[in-house]
């Protein structure tokens, strides 16, 4: 069984979501064609980020919770991991929007934009030195950047609250990841790559990169979702 822990962390992060997406109150699978594109897309820079880490021992995979297969040096429940979880995640958020009135969090979007911004802005100057401290912060303000001030997304605010609604799996699929509950982590890290501050066994930078990873699906999901809409 132990082989199947990586792909079992991403089956039971989707199963429910997936199941639920056919409820007729919710038909989240009349959008799994704008959802698929804009996973892939958004798959493309977080994979190649995660290529590169793994080549450079930034953080590397206990094989011993794989099935063994890799895929450019990344075992391929990491390649799930991309569109498992971006599906869990959109999939609250779509429900969340769709079912509650979340346009009030709109209100806070720029003091939650440009703290975040501020913040990593100051960690990445102090810690240039730790390299996943310091992409991970380049990232978020890139991608904060990006959707605040070119793309004016009203919708920051609202996903933002969604991400901390969204917590509890965070910690509990990061958890397993880096190894609550096992004899030994699935993702390891390299003490010098990062702050090694962590929220019970996982990297604050973690929750930075999860984060910036749900605001990119979700921009994505909305412009596909606009795209399929518009041809039907």
């Amino acid at each position: 069984m132990k082989p199947y822990t990586y792909l079992l962390v991403n089956f039971f992060a989707v199963v429910v979501c997936f199941a639920f997406s056919f409820d007729r109150r919710i038909r989240f699978n009349e959008h799994f064609a704008a959802f698929i594109k804009a996973a892939t897309v958004g798959a493309v820079p977080f994979i190649a980020w995660d290529i590169w880490f793994t080549r450079h021992g930034v953080w590397w995979f206990n094989d011993n919770y794989t099935l063994g297969w890799h895929l450019f040096g990344l075992p391929i429940e990491e390649w799930l991991f991309f569109f498992c979880i971006p599906f869990a995640c959109v999939f609250t958020y779509y429900c969340l929007t769709k079912f509650f009135n979340l346009s009030w969090m709109s209100s806070f979007q720029n003091i939650i934009v440009f703290i975040t911004i501020i913040v990593c802005a100051v960690t990445a100057l102090l810690y240039d030195y730790r390299i996943y401290t310091l992409v991970t912060c380049l990232a978020t303000i890139g991608v904060l950047f990006y959707l605040h001030f070119i793309e004016r997304a009203k919708w920051i605010g609202e996903a933002s609250l969604v991400f901390v609604l969204l917590m509890p799996g965070f910690f509990l699929v990061n958890g397993v990841l880096t190894g609550s509950g096992l004899d030994a982590p699935i993702v390891n890290y390299n003490p010098d790559a990062f702050l090694n501050i962590r929220m019970l066994t996982i990297p604050v930078e973690d929750a930075v990169y999860g984060y910036t990873q749900f605001l990119v699906a979700v921009f994505l999901f909305k412009k596909f979702q606009k795209r399929t809409d518009y041809e039907e």
